[in-house]
This record gives C-alpha cells, structure tokens and sequence, in this order.
C-alpha cells in the first residue's frame, strides 16, 4: 500500500521537546487552522518518545458531549480491580498503545461507578490527582486533550471546562507532577482562553500553521514534481498538508493535478456560496457585513485585528477564516478558502 510519510515539523518537535525537558509548569495549546497537521504531529511525537514518559491521550474528535458523563466515558477507560492495577497498566503502556482507548486514563470499574453514583466533579480530580502523583514516581506523565473546546457548553455547577483548567493549572503549575496539552483548531476558543483571566501566566501557545513554500516544495519534490506542478499545487492549495497528500495521491494515480486543483476550489466556492445563501435569508444586516469583510481579501492574504466581530466569528464558526489571537491575526482557514473567497468577490461584480 502506498504510504506518505510524515513531514518537516522540526521546529514545533524540537519546541514540544524543550517543554517535555524540564518540570511542568505550564498548560501549552498547540492550536491552528483546521487541517494543518496538528493530531498528526501529535501522534507521530508519542511514538517517539523516550520510555520514560508515559502519555494519556484524550480524542474529542467526532464524540458528542452533552454533559459531564459523557465527557468521562471518554477519559477514563476502565482497568483492573484496583487503583494500583490502574497505575500499573499505566506505567508498563506501550507507546504504540497510545492512541487507542488503552491511551485514556485507567479507573477501576467500582470507582468509576462510584464517581457516576454521586455525581461530585471534586471526586474526579482527587481521583486523578493521585493518580498522576503515583504515576509520576516511575515515568513523566503526559496528558494530551484533543479538540477539548467540544465540552465547552457543558456545566455541572459551572462550565465543566473552567474545572478543567483549574485543575490542569493545579497539575502543573502548583504541583509539577503532570504535562497537559491542549489541541485545537477552534480558534474562537483560542480567543477566548486567551482572554482568560484565570490563565494568564499559566499557559502558552505553539501554533502548528500550514507549510512555508519551501516546505511545501521539498516534500512534493520527494514524490517527484516538476516545478511546474509544485507551482500548480501552491497556487491553489498553499501548505495545507491535507490537500499536499491528496496531491500526491492524484500524480501517484496518474490523474490530472490542473483538473483536481480546479474541481477542489470549484466544490469550496460553492460551499461557501451556499453557507452565504442561507445567511441572506437568515440575516441581511450580517450577510452585508460579511460580504465587506471577503472584499478585505481582495488584494491581501491576512489583516491585524483589534476585536472579533460577529461577521468574522460568523466566518471562523464556517471554517472559512481562522484567528491568531497572539498575532491578533484573521486570515482564511487555506489559500484555496483565499481564492474562493476573492472568486465570490469577483462575482458579486458581474450584473
């Protein structure tokens, strides 16, 4: 079977590896626009990483969360009779084990019934909290939560959300014992950690972008592109390494790379066309708002920002533009997402 091989993230290891090098003091949110590679550096930096770390990995991806349970039938996967088979099977985990349910964090299932049972978010946390300290006596324990922002609407007493990072604040900052690692391409949420009071000070960002030309070029070269194709792809798709794989699987296919290029941003510009349609019918005020801010777009590929208005949300909730709020920066979430908007554009010109 055809294989495409992981690619040129160097800098973001490297930067994830000096964190992983001293004691945990800080939550780090790994965030970026939708499809540029986050989950996939993610899952190739635990398989490689030294025996003595020992990662929980949680994947929101595709689970529907409507309350606290459901949120910790995800987290905890169900292990042995005991705390200490708990934190056994924890410590002997093998990398390639990671991220599959064997990756979640190991409860017993009479404790778990229990936590059910009298419905204490507190409980929780004890439980996890020494169970991390444990686990930390043998190997350097890291938590990984992918796409966390899926629980955001969810409340027991409070948001479960702010729990969580109080909590995770208490795991690193206060006790030491623990890395936690947020990921996330929602950058709404983004905004709003970012914003949080309760956060600052007690966390960082790495953002995980879409390839530079010269990445972009050197990873298609190894699949032997003429510089005429490599141009061709970055014209249309820039570094989106989701559409660079495709790319590759349409030249190793041997089909027309000008006629995938052409179909992908006629399949965008009608998608966005139709999210547009509804929004007109829904709300004209936000639908004119929204078309001003595509005209933006124009003549340049991103624009500083001093607030997130409701059309550049409306936008981002589309998955049509995405926002740095450490640059303070709004750009499309593709250069393909570029080219369909300043095609709308173009179009609203035409009588």
């Amino acid at each position: 079977m055809f294989e495409i091989e992981f690619h040129n993230r160097d800098r973001e290891i490297k930067e994830i590896m000096n964190i992983l090098s001293t004691r945990p003091d800080l939550i780090t949110f790994i965030y970026g626009p939708i499809n540029s590679g986050k989950t996939e550096l993610v899952n190739h930096l635990i398989k490689r990483l030294p025996k003595d770390y020992r990662v929980f990995y949680i994947n929101l991806r595709g689970v529907y969360v409507s309350k606290a349970e459901d949120f910790l039938k995800v987290l905890f996967d169900v292990r042995g009779r005991s705390v200490k088979d708990c934190i056994k099977f924890a410590i002997d985990l093998l990398p390639s084990e990671v991220v599959t349910p064997k990756g979640r964090i190991p409860i017993p299932k009479q404790v778990l019934k229990q936590i059910f049972k009298e419905k204490e978010l507190e409980n929780v946390f004890t439980y996890l909290e020494n169970f991390f300290t444990e686990v930390a006596k043998k190997k350097n324990p890291i938590l990984i939560l992918d796409e966390l922002q899926k629980i955001g609407d969810v409340k027991i007493d409070s948001y479960l959300i702010y729990e969580l990072f109080n909590f995770f604040v208490r795991l690193t900052k206060e006790l030491h014992i623990c890395h936690v690692f947020v990921v996330t391409s929602d950058s709404l949420f983004i905004e709003k950690v970012y914003t949080t009071a309760m956060l600052h000070g007690r966390c960082r960002y790495l953002l995980v972008d879409d390839f530079d030309y010269n990445t972009t070029a050197e990873f298609l070269k190894k699949y032997e592109f003429s510089k005429e194709e490599i141009k061709l792809v970055w014209d249309y798709f820039g570094g989106k390494p989701v559409y660079l794989v495709e790319a590759v699987k349409v030249k190793v296919g041997g089909e027309n790379l000008k006629d995938f290029a052409e179909t992908n941003l006629f399949i965008r510009i009608r998608q966005m066309k139709d999210v547009l349609y509804e929004l007109e019918e829904k709300n004209r005020e936000l639908f004119n708002k929204v078309l001003k801010l595509f005209k933006i777009f124009k003549d340049r590929d991103l624009f500083v920002y001093e607030k997130l208005g409701n059309e550049i949300r409306f936008c981002i909730d589309n998955n049509i533009l995405f926002a740095d709020p450490v640059k303070s920066v709004i750009k499309p979430q593709s250069k393909l997402d570029l080219l369909a908007i300043r095609k709308i554009v173009e179009d609203l010109k035409k009588p």
